[in-house]
């Protein structure tokens, strides 16, 4: 395989705060944002080959992005350039124990105009593990382009993991977000989710019935994030939890991509596939993307929050 991971989605200049000017006013930090994009930077610091699939518009920002893309590690070849959207911009707060607030500038930006005629077929039949989120999913015709995508991976035998992510503003509805959120989870191989937007897509009100209600879609791995109170794993014969690593958080952008970006990076390098994976191990990878996600939130931004996860164990 040309790759291990290649990942389709959203890509986008998160303005992070960035203190107060002599006048009072904020300041912000222009950082390279987007799920997928942090899940593999945190894979291409693991060492594995990457590959992003996604759209910038033709301007400073897209340049700076398609700049950042490479500058960590990982491929650009399959990005666009859009010609009519400006690049997607979104503006971050931050609550005192470092959660985020999104104001999104999206209605006409490129990563939405995602068209099925500018996915890389053959870069998807290189790579051995495909990943989407759903953010593609909020519109057209980016919807249909992660779709298109998903069957091309799937035709081509690639392991497909998915993370979903719910922005309130970027849907029409609570209602409509549920029902993308969940359709394509008959795709999915492994599934990362925070407990909150696990509850939300199933209606359920425990985790062990959501899980259930998951699996019973198709998924084989489900790993449930829930902040504070550490991470769980389900399998279809092994269920275990492990606590939140401790860390003097500051800020959590980007922490649930760069754990899930850890786990797979301990999983290919192992050479495992989900046949072959055992509850050890499996446990000794959450255990892992617990700590480095943990550390990550000690610092500011996504990836540039990214710890050196050759020299973590």
């Amino acid at each position: 395989m040309k790759y291990d991971i290649t990942a389709l989605g959203e890509i986008l200049i998160d303005f992070a705060p960035a203190g107060k000017d002599n006048f009072g006013d904020s300041r912000y930090t222009q950082k390279a944002g987007g799920a997928p994009l942090n899940l593999l930077a945190t894979a291409a610091k693991a060492g594995l080959k990457t590959a992003f699939i996604g759209k910038v518009g033709n301007d400073m920002f897209g340049k700076f992005l398609k700049n950042t893309v490479k500058e960590c590690g990982v491929s650009d070849e399959g990005i666009c350039t859009d010609k009519r959207h400006n690049t997607t911009l979104a503006f971050v707060s931050l609550s005192e124990n470092g959660d985020r607030e999104f104001s999104f500038f999206r209605n006409y930006g490129a990563d939405v105009f995602l068209e099925k005629s500018d996915i890389p077929i053959k870069l998807i039949e290189q790579s051995a593990v495909f990943h989407f989120g759903s953010l593609s999913l909020t519109s057209e015709p980016a919807r249909s382009a992660t779709e298109f995508a998903l069957l091309t991976a799937q035709r081509a035998g690639c392991m497909i993991t998915y993370d979903p992510n719910y922005r309130a503003p970027l849907w029409e509805n609570r209602k409509q977000a549920v029902s993308f959120m969940k359709q394509y989870l008959s795709f999915v191989d492994i599934l990362k989710i925070s407990k909150e937007e696990l509850l939300m897509i199933t209606g359920a009100i425990k985790t062990a019935n959501a899980v259930k209600a998951v699996m019973s879609s198709g998924v084989r791995l489900v790993l449930v994030t829930d902040g504070p109170n550490g991470a769980g794993l389900y399998m279809k014969d092994c269920t275990f939890s492990a606590p939140a690593y401790p860390a003097e958080t500051i800020d959590t952008t980007g922490a649930g991509d760069i754990f899930f970006g850890s786990f797979l990076s301990a999983f290919l390098k192992d050479g495992q596939t989900l046949a072959t994976l055992t509850p050890q191990k499996a446990e000794e990878y959450l255990k892992f993307a617990i700590k480095v996600s943990a550390l990550s939130t000690e610092h500011h931004g996504a990836i540039a929050s990214i710890p050196d996860i050759k020299e973590i164990k």
